[in-house]
């Protein structure tokens, strides 16, 4: 493993955890959103990772050969509609959306659970930025080593 993987490797997870923050916001700004384009509720999302280079034996082989740095870090492998958490069902009468009871069926975005993930999110991305420059240290002092 060379100086660079550990750059690829960080770099990768700063930039899953960045798009992982965009869909937390995302989640936030649409938490009272009663009606889409479709014409229903916003659906809370949720952003699924997985490690690069997770393939069959033949494309990892074949990968290494054509790319060394391929398969090394983090990736997004999809964002997906939370359809595990219940709607919010609220009784008001008087909402436009409310259905022939009075119900409005709000998303199933928890201001609390997403800040929460937000602040994990922040802290993940802290910790690869660290990483990364612990690693331009390393690379910068071997540098400096090689001139003397």
């Amino acid at each position: 493993m060379s100086i660079f993987d550990s750059f690829n490797i960080n770099s990768s997870g700063m930039t899953a955890e960045r798009f992982r923050m965009d869909i937390i916001s995302e989640n936030i700004a649409n938490a009272n959103t009663t009606r889409t384009k479709n014409g229903s509720p916003y659906v809370r999302k949720v952003v699924t990772f997985a490690e690069k280079g997770s393939q069959t034996p033949f494309s990892r082989i074949l990968n290494e050969k054509m790319d060394h740095y391929s398969g090394r870090g983090v990736k997004v492998t999809k964002v997906q509609d939370d359809t595990w958490t219940q709607m919010n069902i609220v009784y008001d009468p008087s909402h436009p959306d409310a259905d022939e009871n009075g119900y409005v069926t709000y998303p199933n975005v928890n201001t609390v659970t997403e800040m929460t993930n937000l602040i994990d999110a922040s802290r993940s991305y802290e910790a690869n930025a660290t990483a990364f420059n612990a690693s331009k240290n390393i690379a910068t002092k071997g540098l400096e080593l090689g001139q003397g």
